[in-house]
This record gives structure tokens, C-alpha cells and sequence, in this order.
């Protein structure tokens, strides 16, 4: 079967992303044939272009998608022809008109999600889910600082956050962001251009701090990070968009208040099938309620991958980003 595809052959900038026709093979055992109707864009796509992490080449790219399932392997139990799936974890390879996934990797799409709300919160809405419920748990009444507060999954993590009685603090980059982040959970926004972070923090919390910071910023961000947290407060640094975070030596998690810190990925809290699915419920669950509302930001045709990572990159985006296969 002869598809379309986005392949990497050389990490680079964006103009390295080739459009390909490529061979599908037929769906063997466990394996799933999805045909997509959108696609989510991420950083961690950017970060796999880039070679920040480093991929064995020629590769697909892209974990994220939602839609149709066209075929299935002889062993396949869960899902069959026709059923409407959503996926973020599979093999590299979403960026394509069609991929192959594992049985295991697929989660049922309820019927009041389409596919691009789908494709713009599956990957960004199960983060949410293990930074709230997992990595730690968010009380009533606690103060948490959410970095990137319009982005992807800050607005997510915000909404959420704030449900679940948290007084959440965002930080943005602009006013139009600001507005974003107040009316999606933040109760209060900083402008870190404009402020600084961690004594604007103090001043919200008289002088405290926070008991939790979400950082999907990295580098530029760690020391306000560091900053800002209560004593034996939790970093929780769990992204890199404007490079890795430095090293910090643990004396200075003393030095700051005796305070946590961890460096988590999604991979290793949906590597169990069942945990991934309870995740998903918890998802699906607060966003047909409406206490989550999933903002697709902007939309591009799949042919315009490279202008979608270009846009994410340099922070021009609001929300979730989305390549529609028309």
C-alpha cells in the first residue's frame, strides 16, 4: 500500500523533512493500519528533527494522531475495521497519511471528540493527566506555577489544575497570552519578559512560594523555577523548548528549601497499558464534562509540517497545533 509520508534522513532544521511516497505493508499480528484525519504537532517532533533526541535515520517522524482504523493483523482483539482511535505513542511515523501501530498503542476515541480536538490533546492531555495525578497530587488550596500557561498543554494543565482547586500562577510571553492563560484556569499571569518570575511569585504568596512549578520551558526557566518553589516544594521540569534545563547539583535542591525535583516523560507513565487507558478516562472524562476545554489554536494542512514546527518554535503559536490530511 503506497502512502504519503514526512521522512527524516538528516537532523537539521526544518527544511530537512522530506515528503515521500512510501510502502505501507499489510497489518501482521497485533498491528493496527490507521488512515489519519489530523495529526498533533509537538516539541518533542522538533526535538527528534533536531536531534536533540537522536533517532536512527532514515526515520518517520511524529508520535501523534486520530483517525480510522483500515485494516487489522490476524491477532488483533480490541479494535476492528472502522472504529475511530486515537494514538501518541506508537513508532515514529504520524506525520503521514497512514502508519502502522501497535494493538497496544491505540485508545478508543469517544464519539463527542473529532479528530483534530483528538489530534490537539491526546499527547498534550495525557501529560496533563500524569503531572496532576501521577507525578504528584494536586490538593485544593495549593499554589502551583505553570510555565508556558497558553501553550499546548499549559492551557490543559491549567484548566485542569484549577478544577481540581489549585490556585494556579502562569507565566507568558504576551498580553494577548495573558488574557488566554486567565481565562483558561489561571487565576493569576506573570509576564516574564517583563517580570521577575520568582519575586513576582513571592509577592502573590506572601513571601512562601509555590508548592509545585510545571516546566516545559527548560533552560531559560530553570532558575525561576528554582526560585519560586516553597520550601520542600517539587520541580517538576518536563520540557525543553528553549533548550535542555543546566545540571543542578543537589546540594542547591538544599540550598533551596530542601525542595524536590524530577525530570518525567510520558513514555514512562503510559508504558502500562491499563495505567495509559486510566489516564485516557481521566482525559476524556474532564473534557465531556467542560471543566477542560481543548483549544486547537491553528490548523495546516499536513503538507505544511515544517511551517507548523517553525511556528511552535519560535512561540508564535496559542494552544495546540494541528496538520489536517484533507
Amino acid at each position: 500500500m503506497k502512502v504519503n509520508a514526512f521522512r527524516l534522513v538528516e537532523h537539521g532544521a526544518s527544511d530537512v523533512l522530506a515528503w515521500q511516497e512510501i510502502d505501507l505493508p499489510e497489518p501482521a499480528g497485533c498491528e493496527v493500519l490507521v488512515r489519519h484525519h489530523a495529526i498533533g504537532v509537538n516539541f518533542i517532533d522538533i526535538y527528534h528533527r533536531q536531534g536533540l533526541y537522536p533517532l536512527a535515520l532514515p526515520s518517520g517522524l511524529g508520535l501523534e494522531a486520530a483517525g480510522v482504523v483500515e485494516a487489522v493483523g490476524a491477532d488483533v482483539k480490541q479494535f476492528k475495521v472502522g472504529d475511530r482511535v486515537t494514538y501518541c505513542k506508537a513508532p515514529l511515523g504520524a506525520y503521514s497519511e497512514a502508519h502502522i501501530v501497535p494493538e497496544d498503542g491505540l485508545i478508543a476515541l469517544p464519539d463527542d471528540i473529532g479528530f483534530d480536538m483528538a489530534a490537539a490533546m491526546t499527547l498534550k492531555g495525557l501529560t496533563a493527566a500524569y503531572l496532576l495525578h501521577a507525578t504528584t497530587q494536586i490538593k485544593p488550596g495549593m499554589d502551583i506555577l505553570v510555565h508556558a500557561a497558553a501553550g499546548g498543554v499549559g492551557l490543559i494543565l491549567s484548566q485542569w489544575a484549577a478544577a481540581l482547586g489549585a490556585r494556579v500562577i502562569g507565566t507568558v510571553g504576551s498580553q494577548v497570552k495573558a488574557e488566554l492563560a486567565l481565562a483558561n484556569g489561571c487565576q493569576e499571569v506573570i509576564l516574564y519578559q517583563q517580570e521577575d518570575v520568582a519575586e513576582r511569585v513571592a509577592e502573590l504568596t506572601g513571601g512562601k512560594g509555590v508548592e509545585v512549578v510545571y516546566d516545559s520551558v527548560g533552560q531559560s526557566a530553570c532558575e525561576s523555577s528554582l526560585n519560586s518553589l516553597a520550601r520542600r516544594g517539587l520541580f517538576v521540569s518536563f520540557g525543553n523548548a528553549s533548550g535542555p534545563a543546566p545540571a543542578i547539583a543537589p546540594l542547591t535542591l538544599f540550598q533551596k528549601g530542601s525542595i524536590y525535583m524530577t525530570r518525567p516523560g510520558l513514555v514512562d507513565y503510559t508504558a502500562d497499558r491499563a495505567e495509559m487507558l486510566m489516564l485516557a478516562e481521566k482525559l476524556f472524562a474532564v473534557v465531556s464534562s467542560g471543566e477542560v476545554k481543548i483549544s486547537t489554536g491553528q490548523t495546516y494542512d499536513i503538507a505544511e509540517a515544517a511551517k507548523a514546527q517553525n511556528d511552535l518554535a519560535e512561540r508564535k503559536t496559542v494552544g495546540s497545533s494541528v496538520l489536517l490530511v484533507l
